[in-house]
């Protein structure tokens, strides 16, 4: 019942911690004062007391210094017993000082040199013993049947931050059971006094597993990558036993060094799972090109253009236009802007690529330095079904703003393109395969402006990709629709892919086809099983449809007539292309556009096939024009 008491509330108050602290203090000097071999009567009472009293001062002042009383008891660590310890020897030089002061009293000399050392250790001991003390039963009081048992994958400084989180959080619905660790000099110890367990032993890690009820698996940041990379066949177990992982965003950067909290971790999604390489950028190259620039970013509110926004802020930039057509995703960018860098001077601008005179007056005004852009509609069956649109906006668009940059001094422009332009299969595809030849051709038509271009596959979880789909169709009780059992995708984070973004925008010089390694391709009704494990849904079917109008088996990075040439990135290379004269990229593109009003579906595509050799429709109504 006392205990009950004492936990419900919040904690004791400072003067009471302080109190019980001082009482520790003067039981002390008079147990080391037995010790010694003196007596207590009623001839020396009153200059012990004097003395203990006049001592006390100087420990007080020692507590003060050290903030021993502002420290939840229940929740002490080694730091707190480390101050207790700091204080207890400030306070003991104080007195010795005092007694150094006015060695002829004969009131301080009652409490002899010895005593006060005796006395300064039993009491730092005891105070030690107290906070451990009600730890303990803190501990012991607060785990009941109602708490999770979990594991932490990782027992460096990531692992270790995660179990202190733990532990010091008041009424926390976890207990720590243990470590797993793949580091052979830890296996087998105890941390933290919890067992390290073999990430190698399957067995005896199973049997404890099992043993001890456990529901969730912390894993470390220092070790994600390998846990993603390493320990499918363990990921996969744990799924399958409906035992939880929680890790940190693989967008969450942590230094390593600052507090990491339990609270930061959250529960894996489908994308956190897919086996990657960590992919490493040039950061002070790529600050020192954006630090201090004017950079406009079209498509600023989608999924590519909202996170080129967040890395391009952290650098600094002089000024930041910002431009798509969506007004609420764009008021969202603007509020996460400013407060996430409120020191960026940001323009939030809601039109479309395709008003010229818009565009040009944005241009005029902010003469941007770099541009990024993103801005493109990119879902594969409504382009099919509106080749137009995709003409008017895609490629007119992208022209709209290519010459712009040119007209108004742009260094550098970026444009970001896709898989779906090798060797096209659909609308959208070979839009965006026209883009790549305009841009490069006007880049060899003029000195201004050097034009990039890079490519790569999907992006995990983007606006419209399959991941949020299928997370719907399970929570609607399924079933999931796979268009083919077959279908496979290269996939990359969004975060990665801007990264690798702006590093071929640092290393281009103009004319570039900037291609990514996008690592192993996925297999889609593979992820879309180990969604339905990972959200504990029961008896969701998967159901191929077929595949849709225009739709590849898998994607390509590379045309079958192209080559790479590497770049000081592993992860980043150059396509050889074909390359276009200028005179005939534009001519081309105007047909094209004048067409696009006719809103012919068969005449736009005709002219798309004209300009792109290559592009060759499947299970679409326009096979009849190959």
């Amino acid at each position: 019942m006392l205990l009950s008491w004492y936990f419900s509330r919040k904690a004791l108050p400072y003067w009471a911690v302080m109190i019980v602290d001082c009482l520790i203090v003067v039981l002390s000097m008079l147990v080391a004062h037995v010790i010694n071999g003196a007596k207590l009567n009623t001839e020396n009472i009153l200059p012990l007391t004097f003395a203990l009293c006049a001592y006390m001062v100087c420990f007080l002042i020692g507590f003060l210094c050290f903030h021993t009383y502002r420290g939840v008891l229940r929740y002490s660590s080694f730091t707190d017993l480390v101050h207790i310890a700091y204080a207890m020897a400030c306070g003991s030089v104080l007195v010795m000082l005092l007694r150094h002061l006015f060695n002829s009293d004969r009131y301080l000399a009652a409490i002899s040199g010895f005593d006060l050392l005796v006395g300064s250790l039993i009491a730092t001991i005891l105070m030690w013993l107290m906070r451990m003390f009600v730890k303990v039963m803190y501990d012991m009081h607060t785990t009941s049947g109602t708490q999770t048992g979990i594991l932490i994958f990782g027992t460096k400084e990531g692992g270790i931050g995660l179990a202190k989180s733990i532990r010091n959080m008041s009424a926390s619905s976890y207990h720590l059971e243990g470590f797993i660790t793949n580091m052979p000099d830890m296996m087998g110890h105890t941390l933290m006094n919890v067992p390290v367990l073999s990430a190698t032993d399957t067995e005896k890690l199973w049997k404890f597993i099992h043993h001890h009820k456990i529901k969730a698996v912390f894993i470390s940041p220092l070790v994600q990558d390998f846990f993603v990379n390493e320990c499918q066949k363990m990921i996969s177990r744990f799924i399958d036993n409906g035992i939880k992982i929680l890790m940190t965003s693989p967008e969450l950067e942590w230094d390593g060094k600052s507090n990491i909290s339990h609270m930061s971790l959250r529960e894996v999604n489908v994308e956190d799972l897919m086996p990657r390489e960590k992919i490493e950028v040039d950061m002070k190259a790529i600050g020192k090109m954006l630090m201090g620039k004017r950079i406009l970013i079209t498509g600023a509110a989608g999924s590519i253009g909202s996170e080129m926004v967040r890395q391009v802020a952290k650098f600094n930039p002089a000024e930041l236009i910002l431009i798509d057509q969506a007004e609420t995703p764009m008021h969202d960018i603007r509020l996460m802007i400013s407060q996430k860098y409120p020191n960026v001077k940001a323009y939030t601008i809601v039109g479309s690529i395709c008003n010229e005179s818009h565009m040009e007056g944005l241009f005029k005004t902010f003469k941007p330095e770099y541009v990024f852009h993103a801005a493109a509609y990119k879902h594969v069956p409504m382009m099919e079904d509106n080749p137009a649109i995709a003409v008017q906006n895609n490629i007119y668009g992208t022209r709209v703003i290519a010459d712009l940059a040119v007209k108004y001094g742009t260094q550098k422009f970026v444009m970001i393109s896709t898989d779906k332009a090798v060797n096209p299969t659909n609308v959208m595809g070979c839009s965006k395969r026209i883009c790549e030849i305009y841009c490069q051709s006007l880049n060899s038509h003029q000195k201004t402006t050097q034009f990039v271009t890079t490519r790569f596959g999907n992006v995990l979880g983007s606006n419209g990709s399959v991941i949020p789909i299928f997370k719907e169709q399970i929570l609607r009780g399924g079933p999931v629709t796979v268009t083919h059992k077959d279908i496979i995708r290269y996939f990359m984070l969004i975060s990665e892919a801007c990264k690798l973004v702006l590093e071929a925008g640092t290393m281009g010089e103009g004319g570039e086809i900037f291609v990514f390694d996008m690592g192993e391709p996925v297999r889609i009704a593979d992820m879309a099983q180990r969604m339905i494990d990972l959200m504990g849904a029961k008896d969701v079917k998967i159901v191929y449809t077929g595949l849709r109008d225009g739709e590849k088996l898998y994607e390509e990075i590379l045309n079958d007539n192209e080559q790479t040439i590497p770049t000081e990135h592993p992860k980043i290379m150059i396509a050889k292309v074909r390359e276009y004269a200028y005179e005939d990229a534009l001519k081309n593109e105007k047909e094209l556009y004048e067409l696009s009003f006719g809103y012919d579906d068969m005449a736009i595509v005709k002219k798309m096939k004209e300009i792109v050799p290559e592009y060759k429709s499947r299970h679409s109504k326009y096979e009849e024009l190959d």
